[in-house]
């Protein structure tokens, strides 16, 4: 089940981008979340977990508790493309689909927002995402990605 990140979730969420290494220092992940909230065309969407698991259903890390947030992704469209950030799956529940799941859940609601097509960055030493997002049908767009700092403060180092 996926919806809209609600202010009591931040906190899980931001744990769980934590959990899965997807935060960096130059980008505070609060205010992603925020950020992402306030446009029309973007939001957080987070998966719960539909029923208890125990420790030995959800591998190692101890159990899975009914509502608790164990997936994300952070989706905005840019009037022609949609774009996937911080998609995340609880480690506990890694390799249990729960990654297909939030994948389309967030493709849905691209397509919904009027996104034609579909766009993500993995960083390069990542092979095992690229081969998760190769086995969903994401192909290498045979682009580079560049970008800059627009100036202000706490952009000096975004980006990277």
């Amino acid at each position: 089940m996926f919806g809209p990140v609600a202010d009591d979730d931040v906190e899980a969420v931001v744990a769980l981008w934590r959990a899965c290494d997807l935060t960096r220092p130059w980008n505070d992940p609060y205010r992603d979340v925020a950020d992402a909230r306030l446009g029309e065309t973007s939001t957080v969407l987070v998966g719960r977990a539909t029923r208890d698991l125990p420790e030995a259903a959800s591998g190692d890390g101890g159990a899975v508790r009914a509502g608790e947030v164990v997936a994300t992704a952070m989706a905005g469209v840019d009037g022609h493309r949609g774009w996937l950030y911080y998609v995340a799956v609880d480690p506990r529940l890694q390799g249990s689909g729960t990654g297909r799941a939030t994948v389309v859940a967030a493709e849905a609601w691209l397509a919904a927002q009027g996104a034609r097509a579909v766009r993500l960055m993995v960083r390069s030493t990542n092979d095992a995402v690229r081969g998760f997002y190769e086995r969903l049908g994401y192909a290498d767009q045979d682009c580079v990605v560049l970008g800059r700092p627009l100036g202000a403060p706490d952009a000096r180092d975004a980006g990277r």
